[in-house]
């Protein structure tokens, strides 16, 4: 088992214990996806691949926030906005912009681009390293902003 799919596991006996139902839905959320993973696949997820699937969880709770707030349906938006913290709390330190801008551009110098055609190689050099610390949309933007 990784070390995070522990970590959550651990994680769910904690909020079993404290009673904290709210906590305990989401991260139940959380390894029912895992499991459904590993189970489809029939692989052992390691943590670069919970990292992949937690990044994921989040991007859809930030979608369906945008989607309820248009609808002026605050009351389930607070529901996305409380499971997003709860899979925030297992996913990495979050990147400065100073920082992704530096990692952008040692990449770029890594694989020598030069253009838009390269963009597939810096970001498959980017991606391991920046799976769920930054918002990929964000990265890809940049990127295009340095090669075009």
């Amino acid at each position: 088992m990784s070390e995070l799919k522990q970590t959550i596991t651990e994680a769910m006996k904690d909020a079993m214990r404290a009673k904290d139902k709210a906590r305990l839905g989401t991260i139940r959320l959380i390894l029912a996806e895992l499991k459904r993973i590993e189970v489809d696949e029939r692989i052992e997820l390691d943590d670069a691949r919970v990292l992949a699937v937690l990044d994921k969880m989040n991007k859809q709770r930030r979608d369906s926030i945008a989607q309820f707030e248009a609808a002026n349906r605050d009351d389930l938006a607070a529901v996305e906005r409380e499971e997003m913290e709860v899979i925030a709390t297992f996913l990495p330190a979050a990147l400065s912009e100073d920082e992704i801008n530096a990692l952008v551009d040692q990449a770029i110098s890594q694989t020598g681009a030069s253009g838009m055609q390269d963009m597939g190689k810096v970001m498959g050099v980017l991606k391991p390293q920046l799976q769920g610390r930054a918002d990929m949309g964000a990265v890809s933007k940049t990127i295009k902003a340095r090669l075009g």
